[in-house]
């Protein structure tokens, strides 16, 4: 029989999954025992301390034990035996590639000659793209002025977590277990119809709508499905670097058109592209809004010179002055914009929900196209994001969003005055982020560096460039995910650095 691991080891092992995940103490105990078998450390038949010994040796009450091992039994880990205790099933390990007894393990060895030149092989090399950079830690520096990061005060938990238990049902489950293949949730794709769109001037049927994994995703499969090689495609520069880096993988015709105090210009420089990028809401990054009359003789431009256009709706939803323009799609009549949403971005970027509008034919053609690469986003998310938004929970967050970012833009742009004089900030009218000149000559992407050091985190401006060399005295600072009351210190700090470069 197996020896029992010794005390020592066993609180060893609770410390470490405590440390890894925020548990109950039940819970913690059932995923130490689990853990020790499935790594090894308990093989088939050795038997578990008593409910006793292991309490005393975690320190826990020794009921906490009992139910951990009834869990354990229930899932058959581990099995009772009648005056004897609970020992390992031989059952759960079965089926796994086992060691010879006594063999060593196998030791690694020197890459021979004969190993594949990977780097040779790689059609594009994605990593070397100039693209946004942002630390993984973000969340621990004091004063993150980043862009379309997540704040967990504004996150809805109650009505989020009600929205998630009500789709974990049984009836629920039964729907959206099973395999959509090309199918979306068709109480989300309704939602978005009648309740998201209609807010932009946008009426589409469910025909009309395919479900992504975020807007970048939908971005990716526009690209892959409409360009190839001699596409001519326009953008706004500077402009939203991942759209730049995803349709120059398709194409090498892409023509950088500057933007002005009012997005992207209608101009001659337009003519003869096969497809128009813009973000007319709030233009990335400058945060300017499209009036209307450039839009409707950007959509004459359109009909005229036989051109289509993509519209990045990207941050639609918040603005601080008056009634939102109506989408660019809103005004088309020939089915020459497709329309890219997300829904994700305002309540919690990492659930990745977006979507695409869009004449029926090409809406087909997408779907099928997703299924080659993923078959469908998150059938459980697209479920939950369905009851939030039927609920009326996504309008109330919009509300309460907007009247915090209204109130953080308003303390940035006041701080940036007060200790940054000689920084040129673009005008905002909503959003979440402002685009900032720097005085002549200074570097954004040193001043970021510096920043970063003193706890501070912006982000440089030059990546938003497609012209090279691309204008290095700009940068954007976003307020997202700061807090009220670190705005001023933060921006002071810059302030200070500013003057001191």
């Amino acid at each position: 029989m197996a020896q029992r691991l010794d005390a020592a080891l066993w609180k060893q092992l609770l410390q470490h999954g405590a440390q890894q995940q925020q548990q109950g103490l039940q819970a913690q105990v059932r995923a130490m025992v689990v853990r020790a078998i499935l790594d090894g450390l308990l093989p088939p038949h050795t038997p578990l301390p008593s409910s006793r010994e292991l309490s005393q040796a975690l320190g826990v009450a020794r009921n906490t034990v009992v139910l951990a091992y009834q869990q354990l039994a229930d899932e058959g880990y581990v099995q009772a035996r009648q005056r004897s205790g609970y020992f390992v099933s031989p059952d759960i390990t079965a089926g796994r590639v086992r060691a010879e007894p006594g063999a060593a393990p196998a030791s690694p060895e020197p890459a021979s000659a004969r190993r594949p030149d990977w780097p040779s092989r790689f059609k594009q090399h994605p990593s070397a793209l100039r693209s946004i950079v942002k630390p993984a830690d973000w969340q621990r520096y004091p004063y993150p002025f980043l862009y379309g990061q997540f704040d967990a005060a504004l996150f809805p938990t109650a009505d989020w977590r009600e929205c998630v238990i009500k789709t974990l049902s049984v009836v629920d489950i039964r729907d959206w277990g099973p395999d959509q293949i090309m199918r979306d949730d068709p109480r989300l794709v309704q939602q978005i119809c009648s309740r998201v769109l209609p807010r932009r001037g946008v009426w589409a049927a469910p025909e009309e709508v395919v479900v992504t994994v975020g807007a970048q995703h939908a971005l990716y499969l526009l690209a892959d499905l409409l360009m190839r090689e001699g596409s001519r495609v326009a953008m706004e520069d500077p402009g939203y670097p991942d759209a730049r880096n995803i349709f120059a993988s398709r194409t090498g015709m892409l023509r950088p058109v500057p933007v002005d105090e009012a997005g992207l210009p209608v101009e001659a420089a337009l003519a003869g592209c096969d497809y128009i990028y813009t973000t007319p809401s709030h233009q990335c990054p400058t945060t300017v809004t499209m009036p209307l009359h450039r839009r409707q003789a950007l959509l004459r431009m359109a009909q005229e010179h036989d051109f289509v256009i993509i519209e990045d709706d990207y941050e639609s939803e918040n603005r601080f002055d008056g009634d939102p323009f109506p989408a660019l799609k809103s005004l088309d009549r020939e089915d020459r914009v497709i329309y890219i949403g997300s829904l994700s971005k305002s309540v919690a970027p990492g659930l990745r929900m977006g979507y695409v509008v869009g004449p029926a034919e090409l809406i087909a053609e997408l779907r099928a196209l997703r299924r080659l690469e993923l078959r469908h986003p998150s059938a459980l998310v697209q479920r939950a994001f369905a009851l939030f938004l039927s609920l009326g929970h996504h309008d109330s967050l919009l509300r309460r969003q907007a009247a915090a970012w209204r109130d953080r833009a308003a303390a940035v742009l006041s701080a940036l005055a007060q200790h940054a004089p000689r920084c040129r900030v673009v005008p905002v009218s909503g959003g979440s982020s402002c685009w900032v000149q720097l005085p002549d000559g200074m570097d954004g992407g040193e001043l970021a560096a510096r920043a970063r050091e003193r706890g501070v985190l912006i982000e440089p401006g030059e990546v938003f460039f497609m012209t090279e060399p691309a204008p290095r005295h700009f940068v954007r600072i976003g307020w997202s995910a700061i807090p009220l009351p670190a705005i001023e210190p933060g921006i002071a700090t810059l302030g200070e650095l500013i003057r001191q470069m």
